[in-house]
């Protein structure tokens, strides 16, 4: 990507407020990563929005979860209206 065609995508512009002990903590880690500040500072929020959507749609279970999960898809279905309204929903991750 030509740095042109870089500086055409990002033309929202995001701010924010820290305290100095803050944006020295940022600057260190961003000159450890060789990045801008900006840089820095968006890849780690992006990271970790990518986490938080992540968290929402995977999940970890022991052997005995795992193997109540199997054993309740094996019983037959009831009418949940709440599950219902929840499934008609858009999952947060698949909006853009």
């Amino acid at each position: 990507m030509t740095s042109s065609a870089f500086l055409s995508t990002q033309s929202d512009r995001l701010s924010l407020r820290a305290t100095p002990e803050q944006q020295a903590l940022l600057r260190r880690a961003a000159d450890v990563a060789h990045k801008s500040l900006a840089q820095f500072i968006l890849d780690s929020a992006c990271q970790a929005a990518e986490q938080t959507l992540l968290d929402q749609r995977l999940f970890m279970v022991s052997g005995n979860q795992y193997q109540a999960l199997l054993d309740l898809r094996e019983q037959p279905e009831q009418d949940n209206a709440g599950l219902k309204a929840l499934f008609a929903r858009d999952a947060p991750w698949g909006q853009e």
